[in-house]
């Protein structure tokens, strides 16, 4: 899976807030806002094409914790932003 192109990713105070540029922002006219575990896993989205026991290892690694409660976590983080379209095909 990978994120379709046309985000930018910014921090603002302690949140983060992916917003849709150029000709994507006609398609998406809203704000999403992510904690630092759903912007660090829209980081890796973005940068290159991954599964998400590739996503799971990443959390594991980074945030030393179990790989179920990762795995729980990644599969929620992808589910919302699949139903939200915002996954390439």
């Amino acid at each position: 899976m990978r994120l379709k192109s046309g985000f930018v990713l910014e921090k603002v105070g302690g949140t983060y807030l992916a917003v849709a540029v150029g000709e994507r922002a006609e398609e998406f006219k809203v704000l999403i806002k992510l904690n630092s575990t759903g912007a660090f896993l829209w980081k890796i989205i973005a940068d290159r094409d991954v599964t998400e026991e590739e996503l799971v290892k990443e959390l594991v690694t980074y945030y030393e914790v179990s790989e179920d409660i990762a795995a729980r976590d990644v599969k929620a983080f992808v589910k919302i932003i699949s139903d939200g379209g915002l996954l390439d095909e």
